[in-house]
């Protein structure tokens, strides 16, 4: 972003003191609009919704993006829980999930369920973790203080179908804006859109909320105050359409003057606010929105200056490294192998200039992220030796043998690996550890795919049919996943003693796909 959008805004300069808006009362949680939408209906109104949206080619798995994401909603998740914003009855049944949009708009969203959804341009265009905690946190506030049920339950007519197609209509926007409006058009858009924005008054009162969460999950306070002077400057130099956010959530002067004021008098320092740190999690995060910048848009025409793209004189170590970093993602999407490669190289050639704190995270993904590319180069062997650098004795101090990225880049490799004596091992290894992951990660369509593959490999069949029918439903995809489960009983009518046990789990989850889809069949008919 350039240097005149780290400028206040025109007028800060000269203004009266600032006096805080007065508190205006919400709805009480127990008035009828709030008990029109039980959480376990909010939920169950989110879980439809996604099995709409889930197989929309925008909603993206990066293993390396999404496992950033997902910490940093961590954090914000556990300051809520200690704050007792999330109460014991909402951790249980909402399901508190952030998934990524792949679009380069500078956006988030919440939907009914306790569901997140993240714009890749939104990691893009912030420059600290703060600023991106920071929308976060606003939007959980919007789920922890039930705005998204309340305005549900003021229009009880109102059915899930709307929403979604609301949705995907925002989904598809930028990629084809006619078959957006279609979609939105299509669909009951006027009762919908007025659910969707929240008012002036739930705006504040996530703001609030979302500020205190900040701190307490060890983020800078300052982050929100940063995130809106960023936005509205955008927007002012950007009225293209590419900043939603400033729509759907309605950034006023009073909003920023609030956000400073509750930073204390003379505490705002926008200089302050970027100051990078040594910390692990400013690494991260200037890695990931580097990645972001290239995945969030992979045309060619977006993609060309992105490759060629070099750190200045003055570049900090960090900050080079994240440029050429940009640089190799590019070329891996651009099928410039041996580029991305040598842009990887140089950017390792500076990792022991980075503090203590900030090495072994960096390296981490410049190995994953190595890794990824010789598979999509084919490259088999040298993304072996790179996953033994990755996964050794010597490995980086972060690295974790169960984490995500690991664990979905080295079952990928296992089943790339060319006829051998060890690749038999190297099948049931990443099996294994794919089943322990999915024990405690159950929704993970990737990793469930992964572990068809795997089965079906290793010679278990009714397993691979098992794994696909649940790829399927973790995709939302339920008569895809029927008919797996059902061609897998056809397929093994007269199973020997091994196979009564997968059968019988399969038999169970057939039973449970089938009678979702009985009820979402009984929602559509009802409207």
């Amino acid at each position: 972003m350039c240097a005149s959008l780290l400028a206040p805004p025109a007028g800060w300069a000269h203004t009266e003191p600032y006096t805080p808006a007065p508190v205006i009362a919400l709805p009480s949680l127990g008035d009828s609009s709030a008990q029109a939408l039980s959480p376990a209906a909010e939920r169950k109104l989110g879980d439809r919704i996604m099995r709409s949206i889930l197989g929309d080619p925008a909603v993206i798995d990066d293993p390396l993006v999404l496992e950033y994401i997902d910490q940093v909603w961590q954090r914000l998740l556990q300051a809520a829980r200690q704050r007792g914003e999330i109460t014991s009855e909402l951790d249980q049944v909402l399901a508190w999930d952030a998934f990524l949009v792949k679009d380069r708009s500078v956006n988030a969203f919440a939907l009914p369920g306790g569901y997140i959804g993240v714009h890749l341009g939104l990691l893009a265009v912030t420059r600290t973790p703060d600023e991106l905690a920071s929308v976060l946190a606003h939007e959980l506030s919007h789920v922890t203080q039930r705005h998204i049920a309340r305005m549900i339950g003021q229009q009880s007519r109102t059915s899930w179908i709307g929403i979604a197609s609301l949705l995907l209509g925002v989904l598809a926007a930028s990629a084809n804006p006619a078959a957006a409006q279609a979609l939105i058009y299509g669909g009951q858009a006027a009762a919908i859109q007025g659910q969707l924005n929240f008012s002036r008054d739930m705006e504040r009162e996530a703001d609030r909320v979302g500020f205190g969460l900040l701190a307490e999950a060890g983020f800078r306070d300052s982050g929100m105050a940063l995130m809106f002077e960023t936005l509205q400057q955008a927007s002012r130099l950007n009225d293209d359409g590419s900043f939603p956010y400033l729509r759907t959530h309605p950034l006023t002067t009073e909003r920023i003057g609030e956000a400073r004021a509750r930073l204390g008098a003379s505490a705002w320092n926008t200089r302050a606010a970027l100051r990078p740190d040594a910390s692990e999690q400013w690494a991260w995060h200037v890695l990931m929105a580097a990645r972001a910048r290239v995945l969030m848009d992979t045309r060619s025409v977006a993609l060309e200056s992105l490759g060629n793209l070099r750190p200045p004189a003055d570049a900090s170590p960090l900050d080079a490294i994240a440029t050429h970093y940009t640089r190799a993602v590019t070329w891996q999407r651009s099928n410039g192998h041996g580029r991305a490669a040598q842009a990887l190289s140089e950017a390792r050639s500076l990792l022991p200039q980075l503090p203590a704190g900030q090495q072994a995270l960096a390296q981490r993904v410049l190995l994953i992220s190595a890794i990824e590319g010789q598979l999509l180069a084919q490259q088999h062997d040298a993304a072996a030796a790179s996953l033994r650098e990755l996964m050794g004795p010597g490995r980086p101090s972060v690295v974790k043998l169960s984490a995500r990225p690991e664990l979905i880049y080295s079952s990928r490799l296992a089943l790339a690996l060319p006829p051998s004596s060890e690749r038999n091992a190297a099948w049931s290894d990443a099996a294994a550890r794919l089943q322990t992951h999915l024990s405690v990660h159950p929704h993970d369509s990737t990793a469930w795919s992964l572990l068809a593959s795997l089965w079906q490999q290793l010679g278990q069949p009714i397993r691979a049919v098992r794994a696909e029918a649940e790829a399927a439903a973790a995709e939302g995809d339920l008569p895809g996943a029927i008919d797996r489960a059902e061609g897998g009983r056809r397929r093994f009518r007269q199973p020997d003693a091994a196979a009564i046990v997968e059968l019988s789990v399969l038999d169970a989850r057939l039973k449970d796909w089938q009678r979702q889809l009985r009820e979402d069949m009984r929602e559509d008919s009802g409207r």
